[in-house]
C-alpha cells in the first residue's frame, strides 16, 4: 500500500533567504583569514574552496526541493489529476523545471570559475574571481524567485490535503450541494465536517473512517456538483469529478426529495444522467435523503417515475461493474434515510459496504493469483457412514426460553433507555437481576461491605427501639436542666468562687500575652525580650536540655552565654585597672608596658575549620564537609565570571564570523 504524505516536503525559502542561508554557511564553515604573503597555490586553493562549497550547498538544497515534490507522472492518477486541478500541471512542472535549470547553471558557473581560479596570478585577482562567481550564483537564484514563491504556496496547500489511499475500501458520497452529504459522513464516522444551511459549505475533500465486519473503510465527502458542461465547472466541482473518475469506490448519489436544498428532483436527475459515465464499473446506490420532511410514498407520479428511472440505471451500473453476470436485486439500489432522525443511516452504510466488498471479492476470485492459493488449500469433507439422518439437537430448555422470549418480547436496556428519555436521562438499575430472598431488598441503599467488614454482622434488630429510648432520655435531661439551671451573676458568688474566677481570668490573660509575644517575636527576633520573660523560662537550663536532646555538648554554649552577660562589668573593671597602671607609670616616669588586655568575654582563637557553637553544625567534620560542598557549588559560576546566581550578563554579543573582516567605506552589510 502506497501512502502519500505531503506534510514531509521541505520548506522552500524565498530567493533572498536562500542566498542568505547559503552565504552564511559558506562564511561560517570555510576559512576566512588569508594574507597576501601566502604562496599563490595556497591563495588559489583558498578561493576555489569557497566557490566549490557554495555550489555544493546550492546543489544540495535545490536537489532536496526537486526530490520532495511529487512527480505527476509517477504517482497515482487520482493525485496527478488532483494536483492538476488545484495548481495547474503546466505551471507546476515549469516551476520545478526552472529550479532544476538553476541547479545546473550554478554547477556550470562553479566549474567555469574554478577553471579560471587555477590560473589566478595574485590575491586581488583570485578574490575578484570568487566574488564574481558567488555574485552570478546569487543572480541565478534571484531570477527564480517567483518559482520558489509559487512552490512554497503549493507546499503549504498540499500539506493541508487529506491523506487518501486510492487502493483501499472506499465509500464516495456525491450529489447536489446541501443534500445532506456532510451530515451523513458525520453520522457514520468521527469526521467533523462543517454543516451549514447554504450551498457549497464543503469546498474540498474530507475523509473519515468507519468499521464494517471488522474492516476499516474510508469514507470521502465531496463538494457539491452542479449540472452544466465539464468545461464550465470550477475548481471545487472538479475535485468531486476527479475523485469519481479515479477512485475504485462504492458511490452514494444523494437526492433531496423534499426540495429544501433549492433544486428540484428533475434537476438532480439531470445531474445523475450527465455524470453517469463516471459510475461505470462501480457499485452505485441512489439514496433519497430527508424523508422526515417528504416521504417517498407521498411524491407525485412524475417524480416517482424519475426516481425509478435512476434506480434502474443504478442497477445497470451494478451489473456492468460485476465480474460475474448476476442480476442484483434492484431494491438494493434505492435506499431512503434521514440524517436528522438517523432513520436508515446504518442501513445505507451497510448496503454500500456489502456491495463494495462483494465486488472486491469477485475481482480477486477472477484473478490469476487465486489458482496458486487454491492449489495449497484442502477442504476436508467427512465420509457418509450410513443413511441415518442426524438433525441438529437443541435442548428443550433452550427452546422453551426462546419461545418465552418471543411471547414476552423482553425489552432490552436500549429499549428502556429510549422510552425513558435516552442517554444521560435514563440510568440502568444494576440491582434488578439480584437473586435475594425478598424482592424488596434489591433497592436497599445500605452498602454490603464498609471498611472491609460485612455490614450485616453489625446490624442490631432493635436499633429503632433503642433510638427512641435515647431520644426520650435526652428530652428528659433537657427539661431537667432547664428547671434547675439558670444564669448567675457575680454578686451571687461567695468569696472563694470570686477568687477562683479572678485566678482563671489572670491565667487566661497571661496565656494570651505569651501567645502574642511569641507571635510577634518568633519571625524576626531570635531572643525573647526580658519584659516577656519575667519567669526566666528561656534561660541556659532550657537551652542545655534542648542541646542534650539533639546529642550536642551544651557546656561551651552555656559558658558563652554567661560570659556575654558579665562582659559589660568585666570591661569596666579591666578598663579601670588599666587606667590605674597608666597613672602609676606616668607618676614614676616609667615606660608603660604595652600589654594587650584580653576581655573575659572573648574566646580563644580557633581554626577556621573548627565548629563553633551557634553555627548550626554538629561537629567539625560536618562543617568541613559543608564548606567543601559550598565551594564546589560556586566553582562553575566563578569560572563563568558570574557575580551571583541571578547574574545573566553576556558580555560579548558579536559572533566573530559575522563581524570580523574589513568593510569598504560606507558599507554596513556584513558581506
Amino acid at each position: 500500500m502506497v501512502l502519500y504524505n505531503f506534510k514531509q516536503i521541505t520548506i522552500v525559502p524565498s530567493s533572498k533567504d536562500f542566498v542568505d542561508i547559503i552565504l552564511s554557511r559558506t562564511q561560517r564553515q570555510t576559512p576566512t583569514v588569508v594574507h597576501k604573503g601566502y604562496a599563490i597555490s595556497r591563495l588559489r586553493q583558498f578561493y576555489m574552496r569557497k566557490v566549490k562549497f557554495t555550489q555544493q550547498n546550492f546543489y544540495e538544497k535545490l536537489s532536496k526541493i526537486i526530490e520532495d515534490f511529487p512527480r505527476l507522472d509517477d504517482i497515482h492518477p487520482f493525485y496527478g489529476d488532483l494536483l492538476n486541478v488545484l495548481y495547474d500541471k503546466d505551471h507546476y512542472k515549469l516551476a520545478l523545471g526552472q529550479v532544476n535549470t538553476a541547479r545546473n547553471l550554478i554547477s556550470k558557473v562553479s566549474k567555469d570559475y574554478v577553471r579560471l581560479l587555477k590560473y589566478g596570478d595574485s590575491l586581488y585577482r583570485c578574490k575578484k574571481l570568487k566574488v564574481a562567481a558567488l555574485g552570478r550564483m546569487c543572480t541565478i537564484m534571484k531570477r527564480i524567485g517567483p518559482s520558489l514563491a509559487y512552490l512554497e504556496q503549493v507546499r503549504q496547500h498540499m500539506s493541508r490535503l487529506p491523506t487518501i489511499d486510492p487502493n483501499t475500501r472506499t465509500i464516495l458520497i456525491c450529489g447536489y450541494p446541501n443534500v445532506g452529504k456532510s451530515s451523513f459522513i458525520n453520522k457514520i464516522t468521527r469526521a467533523d465536517v462543517d454543516v451549514q444551511p447554504y450551498a457549497f459549505t464543503t469546498k474540498s475533500l474530507f475523509v473519515g473512517h468507519t468499521d464494517y465486519k471488522y474492516l476499516r473503510w474510508q469514507v470521502i465527502d465531496t463538494p457539491g456538483i452542479l449540472d452544466h458542461p465539464l468545461e464550465d465547472r470550477n475548481t471545487i466541482e472538479m475535485l468531486s469529478i476527479t475523485a469519481l473518475a479515479h477512485l475504485r469506490a462504492a458511490v452514494l448519489f444523494f437526492i433531496d426529495i423534499s426540495g429544501s436544498c433549492g433544486y428540484t428532483i428533475e434537476q438532480q436527475a439531470a445531474l445523475f444522467h450527465s455524470i453517469k459515465p463516471l459510475f461505470s464499473n462501480k457499485p452505485l446506490l441512489v439514496v433519497c435523503n430527508k424523508v422526515d420532511l417528504q416521504p417517498l410514498e407521498s411524491l407525485g407520479e412524475d417524480e416517482r417515475r424519475i426516481i425509478m428511472e435512476m434506480k434502474s440505471e443504478a442497477a445497470k451500473c451494478a451489473v456492468a461493474g460485476s465480474v460475474i453476470d448476476e442480476q442484483p436485486c434492484s431494491d438494493d439500489c434505492l435506499l431512503t434515510m434521514s440524517t436528522l432522525t438517523e432513520e436508515g443511516v446504518i442501513a445505507v452504510k451497510n448496503a454500500a459496504c456489502e456491495r463494495l466488498l462483494q465486488q472486491r471479492v469477485e475481482v480477486k476470485m477472477k484473478s490469476k493469483k487465486l489458482t496458486d492459493c487454491l492449489n495449497r488449500i484442502h477442504v476436508a469433507v467427512p465420509r457418509i457412514r450410513d443413511a441415518k439422518e442426524r438433525p441438529p439437537c437443541i435442548p428443550e430448555s433452550v427452546l422453551e426460553s426462546r419461545e418465552q422470549d418471543i411471547k414476552l418480547k423482553r425489552k432490552l436496556e436500549k429499549d428502556l433507555e429510549n422510552e425513558n428519555g435516552g442517554a444521560g436521562v435514563y440510568s440502568a438499575n444494576l440491582h434488578k437481576s439480584y437473586i435475594l430472598s425478598d424482592e424488596s431488598w434489591k433497592d436497599d441503599i445500605m452498602p454490603e461491605i464498609l471498611d472491609g467488614h460485612n455490614i450485616a454482622d453489625f446490624i442490631d434488630p432493635d436499633i429503632l427501639q433503642r433510638l427512641e429510648e435515647l431520644e426520650q432520655e435526652e428530652g428528659l435531661r433537657e427539661a431537667k436542666e432547664a428547671e434547675e439551671g439558670s444564669d448567675m451573676s457575680e454578686d451571687e458568688l461567695d468569696p472563694e468562687e470570686k477568687e477562683a474566677l479572678d485566678a482563671i481570668r489572670k491565667k487566661k490573660k497571661k496565656l494570651l500575652e505569651e501567645h502574642r509575644a511569641k507571635k510577634v517575636t518568633a519571625g524576626s527576633k531570635p531572643v525573647v525580650p526580658r519584659k516577656f520573660d519575667k519567669d526566666r523560662k528561656f534561660g541556659t537550663a532550657k537551652m542545655s536540655r534542648h542541646l542534650i536532646s539533639l546529642g550536642l555538648d551544651p557546656s561551651a554554649a552555656v559558658e558563652r552565654a554567661r560570659s556575654r552577660s558579665l562582659s559589660r562589668q568585666g570591661r569596666k573593671r579591666e578598663r579601670s585597672a588599666a587606667m590605674e597602671l597608666d597613672d602609676a607609670a606616668d607618676a614614676m616616669d616609667i615606660d608603660k608596658p604595652r600589654k594587650r588586655l584580653r576581655l573575659r568575654s572573648r574566646s580563644l582563637s580557633r581554626t577556621s575549620k573548627e565548629a563553633v557553637p551557634g553555627e548550626g553544625f554538629k561537629d567539625t567534620a560536618q562543617k568541613v564537609k559543608a564548606v567543601k560542598l559550598g565551594r564546589k557549588a560556586v566553582k562553575q559560576r566563578n569560572k563563568n565570571a558570574k557575580k551571583g546566581e541571578a547574574d545573566r550578563v553576556i558580555y560579548n554579543m558579536k559572533p566573530r564570523h559575522l563581524f570580523a573582516g574589513k568593510r569598504s567605506l560606507g558599507k554596513t552589510d556584513r558581506r
